[in-house]
Formats: structure tokens, C-alpha cells, sequence
């Protein structure tokens, strides 16, 4: 039996809202808005974005459960005593290994001192907390994606179907901008433009695309 080992930094739904809601947003944004102008089939479009939310949510699901679950060989910030063994197998000097051990140590109490400031609570690994993130992840990368894509699955006039997607995309950047900032107990407004400001270089990124293309 293992020992238990330190791996989940997390506040439960909120941070699975944090990091889901706008993965699944930006990447059903892009992918409609340079999909939409390609000679497809209706149903061909909708087939895509559909397997791109599906295979989307899957992949922020097995993430979300690997970074919850961590890795107990790295539980420790610090030089451990087989990797300053390795080290001086490589024939690297005694100087250095000790600078390298003393930069581990500085990071190490860095890192600590903000998950304090950003009262991010650290604890031992839990499978069924490990499990529940990641549906909760998957959930609201699922949610945001579908921000994105269902004006297109309720219109297929694509033109409209584009400006309302728009909308429904700034809307739920404001918004979820707002929730960030109440989460994280910081100011709303630069939160709201930086989501702006990414959501417009996804746009752009997409026009590009197309101009090129």
C-alpha cells in the first residue's frame, strides 16, 4: 500500500470553473468561426464540432484527474538524495550542485508563499475528489463549448448563427469574468478586458486563417 502523498492545490467546482468554462469556450469559438466559410455540409459541420467538444472534454477530464492526482515521486520540492546522486554521476561539481539545491529551495518557498496568498489549500491525494474534478472540468468545458457551437446547432444560416455566437462568447467572457474575479478577490475590470482581449485574438486568429486560406 503507498503512502498517501500530497497532489491536489484546488478550491473544488470553482477552480474546475476557472479552468474549464473558458478552455471550452475559446476552442468551440475558434473552431466555428474558421469552420463556418468552408464548403461543408450542414451536417458534416455539425459532426465536427460536435467529436471536437466530445474529444475536447475527454482530454480536460484526463488532465484534470492527473493534475489532481500529482505524482508522489515529486511530493518533495527540494533535492532529494538520489537526484544529487545522478547529478554527481554526470561529474557535475559539488558548487554546482549545491547553487542548484539552493534554487530548488528558493522556488520551493516561493510557490508556498502563494498558495498562501492565494489561499489555495494543499492536501493528500483523495481518487473519488480526483474523479469529481474531472467530470466538474469536463462539465464546464462542455458548457462553455456550447456557448460557442449551439447558436449553429439552432440556425444553420450561418451568418446569423456567427453574430450570435459572438455575443453569446463576450457575454460569457464578462461574465465569467465577473465570477473570476469574485473567486479570486480581485478587480473585475482588468479581468474583463484581458478575457476580451483573448477572445478578440481568437477572432482574429480565425480571420487569418481565412484570408490566407
Amino acid at each position: 500500500m503507498t503512502a498517501p502523498h500530497k497532489a491536489i492545490r484546488s478550491s473544488g467546482w470553482k477552480t474546475d470553473f476557472l479552468i474549464g468554462f473558458p478552455d471550452g469556450l475559446f476552442l468551440l469559438f475558434f473552431a466555428t468561426q474558421v469552420m463556418q466559410t468552408f464548403p461543408l455540409e450542414v451536417q458534416t459541420f455539425y459532426n465536427i464540432q460536435l467529436c471536437i467538444l466530445l474529444a475536447g472534454s475527454l482530454l480536460v477530464m484526463y488532465s484534470a484527474y492527473q493534475a489532481n492526482k500529482g505524482d508522489a515521486q515529486h511530493d518533495s520540492a527540494l533535492l532529494s538524495d538520489d537526484e544529487r546522486r545522478k547529478l554527481e554521476h554526470l561529474d557535475i561539481n559539488d558548487h554546482t550542485i549545491a547553487h542548484i539545491a539552493d534554487e530548488m529551495q528558493k522556488d520551493a518557498a516561493m510557490w508556498e508563499t502563494t498558495l498562501q496568498q492565494e489561499q489555495v489549500m494543499e492536501t493528500t491525494f483523495s481518487r473519488s475528489r480526483a474523479i469529481r474534478s474531472a467530470l466538474f472540468t469536463a462539465f464546464f468545458f462542455l458548457l462553455g463549448g456550447i456557448l460557442s457551437v449551439g447558436p449553429y446547432l439552432s440556425n444553420e444560416n450561418f451568418t446569423a448563427a456567427s453574430q450570435t455566437s459572438m455575443l453569446l462568447v463576450f457575454l460569457g467572457l464578462t461574465v465569467f469574468s465577473f465570477i473570476k474575479a469574485r473567486v479570486t478577490n480581485q478587480r473585475p475590470l482588468p479581468i474583463v478586458i484581458r478575457y476580451w482581449l483573448m477572445g478578440a485574438g481568437v477572432w482574429c486568429g480565425a480571420w487569418v486563417l481565412h484570408r490566407v486560406f
